[in-house]
């Protein structure tokens, strides 16, 4: 079974959205481990974790994906803001072994022009200070489009970090379809070289999340502008294509369209009934 889901919130509780993904025909989903603008984080409620686990197990759910917040740049050419990423990750990983075996994925960050070289050893160094021998929870690092000074806009780049990280198994990439499609990376007619490219680079046993997405934009565009699925210019036979891939099946698909319940829904089925 197709293994799909969508961004959900955590305002009501970390069962509350086990029973929404429920709702909307889900078996996996992502959240924001906190305000994804802000710092801090509820206090958790263990009891409330551990429903959501005995959901998750009695409904077979896949792993989950929690996201860390966009304001943080592991790469700033400013220490304090290193150090908020730092401080903000380690709590985020902490927190997440109460739920063990699922993913944290987070987006690079932005070299502010120290240069991409400099930015990635950043990054690596963070990740080497955060992560420990047992921890249950792996770190992803997403696919970016190129904006700006991103970080991650190649399989190249998203490697160097890896190749820098001492516990590199407890590392792995989500590979973002907008992202990757904006970045110059051409999925709609030539998924099968993409994922080769993937794998000579960085290895398809590092693949483990897909955030899928259409584009509001044309291909290299580095734009970065999420799309419902089948109205952008990545479109629906590409998007068929990506989920009935043999090298891809089995992954986590996280819908971050721009939907509310009712629109991730209908996504939902759509992608069921093609699979």
């Amino acid at each position: 079974m197709l293994k799909i889901g969508c961004h959900l919130s955590s305002s009501k509780g970390w069962e509350a959205m086990g029973k929404d993904a429920l709702k909307i025909g889900a078996n996996t989903f992502q959240f924001f481990t906190r305000n994804p603008r802000g710092s801090k984080a509820k206090a958790l409620n263990l009891e409330d974790v551990e429903k959501l686990r005995k959901l998750m197990e009695e409904h077979h759910f896949s792993q989950i994906v929690a996201h860390a917040p966009y304001t943080l740049n592991a790469c700033s050419s400013d220490e304090k803001i290193r150090e908020f990423a730092r401080q903000t990750m380690k709590d985020d990983l902490e927190r997440m072994e109460y739920l063990p075996g699922n993913y944290y994925n987070f987006h690079p960050g932005s070299h502010v022009k120290q240069g991409a070289e400099k930015g990635i050893c950043q990054i690596a160094d963070l990740l080497n200070e955060i992560l420990w021998e047992d921890q249950k929870t792996t770190v992803l690092l997403e696919t970016m489009a190129g904006k700006g000074t991103e970080v991650g806009r190649s399989f190249e780049e998203l490697n160097e970090i890896l190749k820098k990280v001492d516990l590199k198994e407890k590392m792995g990439v989500c590979m973002d379809i907008c992202h990757v499609h904006d970045g110059g990376y051409d999925i709609v007619n030539h998924l099968d070289d993409v994922l080769r490219e993937f794998d000579c680079v960085i290895g398809l046993d590092c693949l483990k999340a897909i955030h899928l997405n259409d584009s509001k934009n044309l291909m290299g565009s580095r734009k970065d502008r999420h799309e419902k699925i089948g109205e952008g210019s990545i479109g629906l036979e590409a998007i068929e294509r990506i989920v009935k891939h043999p090298l891809l099946k089995g992954l986590p698909f996280i819908l971050e369209t721009p939907n509310e319940l009712d629109g991730y829904e209908r996504e939902i089925r759509m992608l069921r009934a093609i699979e």
